[in-house]
């Protein structure tokens, strides 16, 4: 019994030891631990000094607990390597697990530091910190563009003002930091050898650019600055370049002369080309300036054309006009020739094929049909009663009957575009509408040898219907054809002969598709919906041309900012108000560098900046035909007036 209550005695005194013991000894608070630093998006080491560390204005303390805000308030100290501290403002963030720094200003560029986190920081329990600092330094300085504009506007990439003053450029330039102003200006370049005048603010921060001498006009102009500039610290700069487009200069370059007037000087300056640069042996046109003895056969049906209206005008008589014109027939009457087609391309000197592609070196059905209208017409305008030309007559009758039409159906509802000696039909290119080639069907419903059957056409050019188009664009509504009516010489090549004004049968109207293709063509320009440098209400045309790529087809579904003449000027019967504006603007306000020996110059592209010095016959011919149409309806009449073409446009139910 005494054992029990002495066990028992023992136990009591045990933990009353221990609880007292509890109550006597200070409790251990635990430990706070630092996660990571970053300076911006940047983690620093927190063990080694850390090196190239991008400037910012935001350092981040993260621990891997929550802080009491007040000591972390004292306990965080930001300096340079000279002691002097760093001001900021300190928030809270991620439930006080994080301290956001926010400095007073951006950390200078090749400086050290040192975050000094105290002993002093606790945490939101009293856990304790045991202190730590981090070093780091910054990258070297660099020297940056900090605001550009000129004349007032935002002038860095991608922003490329327009319609620059000639006469005032203003260009401001404030840099991130002062300038070395040791041989400054030099690094301040506008391109061509433009004199500039460049001066420096006091700060050295902010440079001025202005011009001494006025600027060329619609030029597209670099401005650089160098990466030889530096800063007064050294800090390198990586250099500038951007440009700018100039704006018109509107003053006349030619002397103004009445409107019949400046239409005289573009038909004879045309003219020229299909005259007197005329290959010398064939007299058939070369395919462009330049091609050498490669004369084009579609080309030279304009020329003869062009022959027509050169006699007419008197700018050559009709004993010369019609020299050329025996010349070019004798050639064609010997030159290469596939079931009576001619190809697109013919050396002038040999007669033989020059292939215009790989597969295309035989028959052009297209090409021939133009030259067939050009024939057709010249027939008619000739005179039989005179005995040499009634040779001319007979001559021409012959070439235009020995085109076979009918066999480039392949016994099919369509015709063929091409027909090659070496690989047939290779190309296997239906001639459907709508597009350049409306003459092709009607030349071959004409034909008194070969002609076609009305299916051909409905069929094939037609495509049962499908070439119905009935939409509306800009207001215009267009009977056939593609959205937007395509290149404009759609509205040109067939109807340098065939006159449209009267023309329509069940698929369309073809005097309101061509005018309204025009008016689509011209309201597309005026809206310029890419903003090109360049369009306006007078200064418009898409269509195929040169462009500064090489060659290609504009519309506006297919638009680069690329203008050509010959695609408003050709259309002066169907939009007379609007095209002689552009010829106007092209001759007077644009000639100095759109106007040369022979007429207009194929294209230019402003916002390229290119301007072509080429002519292409293709683009030629139309120019000075269709103003002859507007004028006096010269080449149409004559067309029209042939037998054979009233018969074929009965035959395929035209009304004309």
């Amino acid at each position: 019994m005494k054992k029990n209550i002495w066990l028992l005695f023992l136990s009591l005194s045990f933990l009353w030891t221990v609880n007292s013991c509890k109550e006597d000894d200070p409790v251990d608070p635990g430990k706070i631990e630092l996660a990571g630093i970053k300076v911006g998006n940047v983690e620093l080491d927190l063990v080694n000094t850390n090196t190239d560390i991008p400037v910012d204005s935001v350092i981040f303390i993260m621990f891997r607990s929550q802080l009491d805000s007040v000591s972390a308030k004292s306990g965080i100290l930001l300096q340079r390597s000279d002691n002097t501290t760093v001001g900021f403002k300190m928030t809270f963030i991620d439930n006080n697990i994080t301290v956001k720094l926010i400095l007073d200003e951006v950390l200078e560029n090749q400086t050290s530091f040192i975050l000094k986190l105290s002993s002093a920081i606790k945490g939101s329990e009293g856990e304790v910190f045991s202190g730590t600092q981090v070093a780091f330094s910054t990258v070297n300085g660099v020297l940056v563009i900090e605001t550009i504009t000129l004349n007032g506007i935002d002038f860095k990439v991608p922003y490329h003002p327009i319609d620059v003053d000639l006469e005032n450029i203003g260009l401001e330039v404030t840099f991130s930091e002062p300038i070395d102003t040791v041989g400054y200006k030099v690094y301040f370049d506008i391109a061509g050898n433009v004199p500039i005048s460049v001066s420096v603010s006091n700060d050295l921060t902010k440079v001025s650019v202005n011009n001494i001498d006025d600027l060329d006009y619609y030029r597209k102009i670099y401005f650089s600055i160098n990466n030889g500039l530096k800063s007064v610290d050294g800090y390198p700069f990586a250099g500038f370049n951007n440009y700018f487009y100039s704006s018109l200069d509107s003053t006349y370059k030619f002397p103004e002369v009445t409107d019949q007037e400046l239409l005289d000087i573009v038909q004879v300056q045309t003219f020229k080309f299909f005259y007197d640069y005329a290959h010398p042996v064939s007299g058939m046109t070369r395919e462009r300036y330049g091609s050498g003895d490669i004369v084009t056969t579609g080309g030279s049906g304009f020329g003869v054309m062009a022959l027509i209206v050169g006699i007419s005008r008197n700018f050559i008589s009709r004993e010369q006009g019609l020299e050329q014109y025996s010349k070019m027939i004798s050639f064609l009457e010997t030159c290469d020739r596939f079931h009576g087609a001619w190809p697109h391309w013919i050396n002038g000197n040999t007669g033989a094929t020059v292939p215009f592609s790989t597969n295309d070196n035989g028959a052009d059905l297209v090409e021939t049909g133009f030259m067939v209208e050009g024939l057709m017409t010249m027939r008619q305008f000739l005179n039989p009663a005179v005995p040499e030309e009634q040779d001319l007559i007979d001559r021409t009758n012959t070439l235009i009957n020995g085109v076979e039409w009918d066999w480039f159906t392949r016994n099919q509802n369509v015709l063929y575009w091409h027909w090659s000696p070496t690989v047939g039909w290779a190309m296997n290119m239906t001639i459907s509408g709508f597009n350049e080639a409306l003459i092709i069907y009607v030349l071959a419903a004409s034909s008194t040898t070969h002609t076609i059957e009305p299916i051909v056409y409905h069929n094939g050019w037609a495509r049962n219907g499908d070439i119905i188009n009935g939409k509306t664009f800009y207001g215009y509504y267009q009977p056939v054809g593609w959205d937007y009516g395509g290149p404009l010489f759609f509205a040109h090549y067939s109807f340098l002969g065939l006159d449209p004004q009267n023309l329509h049968d069940a698929y369309g109207n073809y005097w309101t598709q061509n005018v309204n293709h025009s008016l689509i063509n011209w309201a597309y320009c005026e809206d310029n919906p890419k903003n090109y440098i360049g369009y306006s209400e007078s200064c418009w045309g898409l269509t195929a041309s040169d462009q500064p790529s090489g060659y290609g087809v504009h519309e506006p579904t297919n638009d680069n900012g690329t203008i050509t003449p010959s695609a408003a000027v050709s259309s002066l019967p169907y939009s007379p108000e609007q095209s002689m504006d552009a010829i106007r603007h092209f001759y007077y306000i644009l000639g100095d560098r759109l106007w040369g020996p022979y007429g207009f110059y194929d294209a230019f592209n402003v916002k390229d900046n290119w301007w072509a010095d080429s002519y292409i016959a293709i683009d030629q011919g139309p120019i000075i035909c269709l103003i002859e149409n507007q004028r006096s309806g010269l080449l149409w009449d004559l067309f029209m007036s042939s037998p054979e073409v009233q018969q074929g446009l009965t035959k395929l139910g035209f009304s004309y």
